[in-house]
């Protein structure tokens, strides 16, 4: 956390979220209303200028300096630790309107007989049920804002969202060094590595607790 610094007036705001989140965390499982960390990340599409040269006896693959720029898209995540699953949605673009596809899908799609999805994101401004108005009518729209409950992250506290331990799995195992230069391609590998990590039962062991917060970070909380 080098260099994270909270707004000045917004320690009380910081630590109320922040405490939010740690105790969703420390529920026990409830398949009636699953804890779901969903993010996205930018993704740039980057491809061969030439082509490969294939591995030979005694020689490595070889790959050219020059590369092709295919513009940005998206990769959205969600995660669910405690069950040790994640889905991806690879998109063009990540406004409201895919966002409220996203979240659609887990409550129709990954968790149909669930009361209520408990999404823990951060607080960018599409990250909100008005992104089902947007995308859906008005019934539709409701409907899903009923089937979901937002549990926000702190401002500049992003860091509590386990999505991001699944990410950088992400990009170390899967997009590292790699040229992916159509987006057809980025989501089928992105689903490859999604289907492995879901085979082996990867998860996140989160450790760090409202009590250890009181702890660790009480220059964070206001005096009373």
């Amino acid at each position: 956390m080098k260099g994270w610094v909270i707004p000045p007036g917004q320690d009380a705001a910081f630590v109320a979220a922040m405490e939010r989140v740690l105790d969703v965390y420390a529920e026990p499982y409830d398949a009636r209303r699953p804890v779901v960390c969903l993010d996205e990340r930018p993704c740039a599409l980057v491809g061969e200028g030439r082509g490969v040269l294939p591995m030979r006896p005694g020689a490595e693959a070889r790959q050219d300096h020059e590369y092709v720029r295919g513009g940005l898209c998206c990769t959205f995540l969600a995660f669910e630790p405690l069950a040790a699953w994640r889905r991806a949605w690879v998109r063009p673009q990540r406004r409201r309107l895919e966002f409220a596809e996203v979240v659609r899908a887990l409550c129709d799609e990954v968790y149909p007989e669930a009361d209520v999805v408990r999404i823990v994101c951060d607080n960018l401004n599409t990250h909100t049920a008005a992104a089902f108005y947007e995308r859906y009518p008005a019934a539709e729209a409701r409907r899903l804002a009923e089937r979901v409950e937002f549990v926000y992250t702190p401002v500049h506290g992003s860091w509590l969202n386990v999505v991001e331990c699944e990410f950088s799995a992400m990009v170390r195992q899967c997009l590292a060094h790699r040229r992916l230069g159509q987006i057809d391609v980025l989501a089928s590998e992105v689903g490859a590595w999604v289907e492995a990590r879901n085979d082996e039962g990867a998860t996140v062991a989160w450790q760090f607790t409202t009590a250890d917060a009181r702890i660790k970070l009480r220059g964070l909380y206001p005096s009373v």
